[in-house]
């Protein structure tokens, strides 16, 4: 856990120095990006200068993937998740260090740095970089890093189905942020805002899927919470709050607002992953022109409302996402998971009740207090309500953002609104929800798009990206690149997934499955302190299923 920082001591003291975790993490990335040599030199001069232990500055530097990384002047980020891999059949990065020189992880020639992250946003038009912050992606993204063509980067095709989107009301239909909040401050109308969202059974679209409101309820209505925007959307093959976060900004912040209200906070927090910078861009650029706006601040249009919020810039860790290893990076410390309880709803951030709901949640949420908890809860089915924004990679002859209803059968999304795969290829499994939803075969399809349905089929509706592999990658060759992610994003808190996930794929590597691997995923699935850990082993099971007889023997 690095000692110090992976201690309560780190709280105690970095909250008398003033709340100093998120000065602490900027001052660090501040530093990587200056300095050639590692967080080793750096790390700790920053943290004495913040009045903080070595041991501080030194944990969190080599925690976080963007702090610990070789950085040379020019620093370049390979996308190597899911739906790159499937694009490529796994070429990417090896196609992107001849074109550099470097080798990932490395400063090459012309200090040129490699870094490979785990999906960058660009999943409908993969393979994709980040050359700086600039996006290099498609076919001939070695051509544009080499400087052959001009960087490119498509914008994400966005359709609803529904005839009445909700999260992209903005986006396809041009309905504008900001027309529900003046009147909620107005009528001070905190309690209707929370009725209307639990009559619409609105349940939580980062994955967890916990009702919302049942959530926000949970704070007491303490005037000390604090309402987290997860923006760190890192499961590889989803896009849709990137999608929102950049097209449509103020309604996440309306939505955050309303969260806000119905919670009595008075303080929010939007988390965008540094792998999205022109996600962090708009949406900073947004938060300003809401204070400008009289949204935020001060007696908000002339109410007793006062709402604070400030944009926060993640530093490179999948499991960060995840509510108290997000909550933990918030206060300066490694994005590791905790225990529970206490539940972040009653001791979060530096202790305070914290809220923390997803991007497309909150989006949501407008459309609900303006139409009606009712009107929502009509759509969806009848346990999971309302609709999803469902993410089709590149592989798709159609990939783009899609709103749709829950229970609209997958196979549906695959043939009629994906059109199948490109180039009439064929598909060799389905990864539904991240690599940590599940897997399914080509024949398995007929399954509604609900929590409930995906889980009886060893899948999980996660983020809901569909990422699709053809048949030009074998299943182990998706096997490993399963295990590749697993040991490469656990925070390494527990050594159920810290042991189990380098052991697993030490085992897929030398080709034989043994007791050893049983054993591995029954003491993963049941002894991992989060979900990460615990999902490992119903994915790869799924993914041996749904690859049939080339993965026979790793049904397990």
């Amino acid at each position: 856990m690095g000692g110090f920082n992976g201690s309560n001591g780190f709280r105690v003291l970095a909250g008398r120095r003033g709340h100093l975790g998120a000065r602490l993490l900027e001052a660090l990335a501040g530093a990587a990006e200056r300095s050639p040599d590692g967080p080793q030199v750096w790390a700790p001069r920053v943290a004495r200068r913040l009045g903080l232990p070595a041991a501080a500055g030194l944990g969190s530097a080599t925690f976080y993937a963007d702090l610990a990384a070789p950085r040379g002047r020019r620093h370049v980020r390979v996308c190597a998740a899911a739906a790159c891999f499937a694009a490529r059949a796994g070429r990417q990065l090896t196609e992107v260090e001849e074109a550099l020189g470097v080798a990932v992880g490395g400063v090459g020639r012309n200090d040129v740095s490699l870094q490979a992250v785990r999906c960058l946003g660009f999943c409908y038009a993969s393979p994709g970089c980040l050359d700086g912050d600039t996006p290099c992606v498609g076919p001939t993204l070695t051509e544009q890093l080499a400087g052959g063509l001009p960087p490119t980067a498509p914008v994400i095709p966005a359709r609803d189905v529904t005839g009445d989107p909700v999260a992209l009301a903005g986006i396809v239909a041009g309905e504008e942020p900001w027309t529900v909040w003046p009147e909620a401050v107005a009528t001070g109308a905190a309690q209707r805002v929370l009725a209307e969202v639990a009559a619409s059974g609105l349940r939580g679209r980062g994955g967890a899927g916990f009702p919302v409101a049942a959530k926000w309820a949970a704070t007491g209505g303490s005037p000390d919470t604090v309402v987290v925007a997860n923006g760190d959307e890192g499961d590889p093959g989803s896009y849709a709050d990137r999608l929102l976060m950049e097209a449509d900004p103020a309604r996440v912040l309306e939505g955050l607002a309303l969260a806000c209200l119905a919670c009595g906070a008075r303080r929010a927090v939007v988390l965008v992953r540094s792998e999205y910078p022109q996600a962090l861009t708009r949406m900073r650029a947004a938060v300003g022109q809401a204070y400008a706006g009289g949204h935020l601040g001060g007696s908000v249009h002339g109410s007793e409302v006062n709402l604070d919020v400030e944009v926060v810039e993640g530093a490179g860790s999948y499991v960060a996402g995840e509510e108290t290893a997000l909550i933990a990076g918030l206060e300066g410390g490694r994005g590791c998971a905790r225990s529970r309880p206490p539940y972040p709803t009653r001791q979060g951030l530096w202790d305070a009740p914290t809220v923390v709901n997803n991007v497309e949640t909150l989006a949501a949420v407008p459309w609900i207090v303006r139409r009606g908890g009712n009107a929502y809860a009509c759509r969806g089915t009848r346990t999971e309500t309302g609709t999803k924004l469902v993410c089709l990679s590149e592989r798709f002859a159609r990939p783009g953002c899609y709103e749709v209803e829950l229970g609209t059968p997958v196979i549906h999304i695959v043939t009629e609104l994906g059109g199948g795969l490109r180039e009439g290829a064929e598909l060799g499994a389905l990864q539904v929800g991240g690599p940590l939803g599940g897997f399914l075969p080509p024949d398995g399809l007929d399954v509604p798009l609900t929590e409930a349905d995906l889980a009886r089929h060893g899948a999980a509706l996660g983020h809901a990206g569909l990422v699709a592999f053809d048949r030009r990658v074998t299943g182990r060759e998706v096997l490993r690149h399963v295990w590749e992610f697993a040991a490469a994003e656990s925070c390494g808190a527990c050594s159920p997934c810290r042991v189990g996930s380098r052991r697993g794929l030490e085992i897929t590597e030398s080709g034989t499955p043994s007791e050893e691997y049983t054993r591995l995923l029954r003491v993963m699935g049941q002894a991992s302190l989060c979900a990460f850990g615990r999902r490992v082993p119903a994915a790869v099971r799924s993914l041996a299923r749904a690859y049939g007889d080339q993965l026979r023997e790793w049904d397990r």
